[in-house]
C-alpha cells in the first residue's frame, strides 16, 4: 500500500476525540505516524481493548514519560527529521512540557506544527476545560439541532470529528503542501469552535437571507420541520428517511405514497407543514421498513432506511463499495476518500501502548544501549 501521503512523518503526542481522528486520516493515507502515549496507562485504556480504538489505528506507539527532561528530549529527537506534529493540550501545556512550538521549530524549522483544542489558542474561554457539547453550544449549531422542545447533541460527531479532526488534517496537509514550497514550517491553530462554525456556513447565510429561522427548530426546511426531509416510523417501528426537495422528487414521493391524486397543499406551504406530516406518518406505518425499502430504495425519492450501526456494513451499497473492512475481528469504516492511483487503507489495528518503542528509537538512531537506559530509568515504557 502507498497512500497518497506515503514518506511523510508525523509525531502524535496522543490525546483523545479529535486528535487521533486527524492522525488516523493521516496514517491511512499512508503518513508514518507515530504515536507518542503515556508510559502509565490512561482511564480510556481501561475500558476496552486497544483495538476496540478505531481512531488509533493505522499507526505505531513508543511510550514516553513526557514529564521528564530525558523524556522530552526523546521527543525533540524524533520530531528532528519528522515532518509535522500534533499536539491535543490546552493553551500553555505544551509549551511548560518544553514542546512547544518554538522549542519545536528550533529543531526541525520545516516541521508543520498542528494544535488541536476545543476553544483555540486564545480567547477569553481558551484554557478552560470543555467537550464537543460545549463547543457546538457557542456556535449555533447545537441550538439548530433536535426537536421543538430541546436541542439534542449530535453524538459528538459535529465538534469533535468534523469540526475538530478533520479540520486540522486539513490544517495539517495544507501547512505540509506550504512547508515543501517554501522550505519553513508553521503552527496550525485548530479550535473545535472554528470548525464547528465553519461547517454551518450554509445555514449562515440562509439565515442572512431570510431563508432559515435561527431561533426555531423543527421549524425550517432541513431540521425536520418539512415533511418532505425527515424520518418516519414504520408499522415494525423502524424508520425510514426521506429527502424529496426538488418538485420532480417530491412528486415521486406523492406517487409512491398514494398521494398522487390528492388535493394538497402547495409542497412549500410552511403553515401545512404540520398537517402533511402527519398524513405521512400515518401512511408510512402501514408498511414495514422491508417493506418501504422495496418501493422507494432505488428511486429518485431521495430515500434510505434508517440502519443502526450493526446493520450499517451489511447494506449491499457499503458492500458493493466496500465501505467497512474488517479489522481486528470486527467491521470498522475503511479509509475515505478514495484515490485512483496512490491506493489509501488501514494499515492494521490500534497498536498496544508501547509496542513499537524499539523499533522507533532504532530508527531515530538510538544506540541498543541508551534504549535499554531510558527503559531502566523509566523514561520510555514497556510495551503495554
Amino acid at each position: 500500500m502507498a497512500g497518497p501521503l506515503t514518506g511523510l512523518t508525523i509525531v502524535e503526542l496522543a490525546g483523545i476525540g479529535p486528535g487521533p481522528m486527524c492522525s488516523m486520516m493521516l496514517g491511512d493515507m499512508g503518513a508514518d505516524v507515530i504515536r507518542v502515549d503515556r508510559t502509565k496507562a490512561h482511564v480510556m485504556d481501561r475500558l476496552a481493548d486497544p483495538k476496540f480504538a478505531v481512531h488509533n489505528r493505522s499507526r505505531r506507539s513508543v511510550s514516553v514519560d513526557l514529564q521528564s527532561k530525558a523524556g522530552v528530549e526523546v521527543v525533540l529527537r524524533l520530531i528532528e527529521k519528522a515532518d509535522g506534529m500534533t499536539e491535543p493540550f490546552r493553551p500553555g501545556v505544551a509549551e511548560r512540557l518544553g514542546l512547544g512550538p518554538d522549542v519545536c521549530l528550533a529543531r526541525n524549522p520545516k516541521l508543520v506544527y498542528g494544535r488541536m483544542t476545543g476553544w483555540g489558542q486564545d480567547g477569553p474561554l481558551a484554557k478552560v476545560a470543555g467537550h464537543d457539547i460545549n463547543y457546538i453550544a457557542l456556535t449555533g449549531a447545537l441550538h439548530a439541532i433536535g426537536g421543538k422542545d430541546k436541542p439534542v447533541p449530535p453524538l459528538n460527531l459535529v465538534g469533535d470529528f468534523g469540526g475538530g479532526g478533520m479540520l486540522l488534517a486539513f490544517g495539517m496537509v495544507c501547512g505540509l503542501l506550504e512547508s515543501q514550497r517554501s522550505g519553513k514550517g508553521q503552527v496550525v491553530d485548530a479550535a473545535m469552535v472554528d470548525g464547528t462554525a465553519l461547517l454551518l456556513g450554509a445555514l449562515y447565510g440562509m439565515t442572512g437571507a431570510g431563508l432559515w429561522n435561527a431561533e426555531e427548530r423543527e421549524g425550517n426546511l432541513l431540521d425536520g420541520g418539512a415533511h418532505f426531509y425527515g424520518t418516519y416510523e414504520t408499522k415494525d417501528g423502524k424508520h425510514v428517511s426521506i429527502g424529496s426537495i426538488e418538485p420532480q422528487f417530491y412528486a415521486l414521493l406523492l406517487e409512491k405514497t398514494g398521494l398522487k391524486d390528492e388535493p394538497l397543499p402547495a409542497q412549500m406551504d410552511r403553515k401545512a407543514w404540520g398537517q402533511l406530516k402527519d398524513r405521512l406518518g400515518t401512511i408510512f406505518k402501514t408498511r414495514t421498513r422491508d417493506e418501504w425499502c422495496a418501493i422507494m430504495e432505488g428511486t429518485d425519492i431521495c430515500f434510505a432506511p434508517v440502519l443502526t450501526m450493526k446493520e450499517a456494513p451489511h447494506h449491499p451499497h457499503a458492500k458493493a463499495r466496500n465501505a467497512y473492512v474488517d479489522v481486528a475481528g470486527f467491521p470498522q469504516p475503511a479509509a475515505a476518500p478514495r484515490f485512483s492511483r496512490t491506493k489509501e487503507g488501514v494499515k492494521g489495528p490500534a497498536a498496544r501502548r508501547g509496542q513499537h518503542t524499539d523499533e522507533i528509537l532504532g530508527e531515530r538512531g538510538f544506540s541498543a544501549k541508551e534504549i535499554e537506559e531510558l527503559k531502566a530509568t523509566g523514561v520510555v515504557g514497556p510495551q503495554a
